[in-house]
């Protein structure tokens, strides 16, 4: 199998990373793929984007170099926001794709499992958030697998299986059995996932091949994998958001 998306990018406004989004979207077209999700971290993170900086997003064209990119963010769970993240959500509803996942030095590094799990819990259950990232990173952030898989069946929220989390140079590298669970457990429950680099630097853009050889060996449906390219993506969240008009309308 060959995956067309990248749904987990970073460039230097996260603080950390060393590429832009030209050299993302650039590295992208010469790997043949059709999409990519910018997804800085939030401002939680130290060193992390401004809240400006996802304001503006909006003006990254649509496409670059023939990829089609989605303007969006990697929000960070925090204790004291009105929403438990460190992105509001009237910003994150001007993005095009929400990714959240669990980082340090952002009031989780406790390793509290109760607390930690109640925390991406209540992301999951954010209409504006579509996926949760590196869920395995079981040493520095434990989660309830069980209470977390079901959240994200229950709200159609996709979750990761992170290929840097199977890499020698990664700190979440010990804890990879723990994504590989994660990938079972939304496998059996029915779940959605996406596959994604997590890359740091444009030359690891759509490098996924540690977790989809994971994804085979553990006979993930193929069709349940949201990136395998732009349509997919796009019509996961369209109907996400067709859903969401819907349930408002109801209310």
């Amino acid at each position: 199998m060959r995956l067309l998306a990248d749904l987990h990018t970073h460039t230097v406004a996260s603080g950390h990373a060393f590429s832009t989004v030209g050299e993302i979207a650039s590295a992208a077209a010469a790997r043949g793929l059709e999409l990519v999700a910018i997804t800085d971290h939030g401002p939680a993170v130290p060193g992390g984007a401004h809240l400006w900086h996802f304001w503006n997003s909006r003006t990254i064209p649509a496409e670059i170099a023939g990829v089609r990119i989605l303007k969006g963010c990697e929000a960070n769970p925090v204790p004291d926001t009105d929403n438990g993240l460190d992105i509001p959500d009237e910003v994150l509803a001007a993005l095009d794709f929400v990714a959240v996942g669990l980082h340090p030095e952002c009031g989780y590094d406790g390793k509290d499992r109760a607390r930690n799990t109640d925390a991406l819990v209540r992301a999951i259950a954010n209409p504006l958030v579509h996926m949760i990232t590196h869920p395995g990173n079981d040493e520095d952030f434990p989660v309830d697998l069980d209470a977390v898989v079901s959240a994200c069946v229950e709200h159609d929220v996709i979750i990761e299986l992170n290929n840097f989390s199977f890499d020698a140079r990664s700190g979440r590298h010990a804890t990879r059995a723990r994504e590989r669970a994660f990938a079972e457990a939304a496998r059996d429950a029915g779940a959605w996932i996406a596959i994604d680099s997590d890359a740091h630097i444009h030359t690891l853009v759509g490098e996924v091949f540690a977790a989809l050889a994971v994804a085979e060996e553990i006979g993930f449906p193929p069709e349940r994998i949201v990136n395998r390219d732009a349509a997919r993506v796009l019509g996961f969240l369209s109907a996400r958001r067709s859903r969401g008009r819907s349930t408002t309308e109801t209310r």
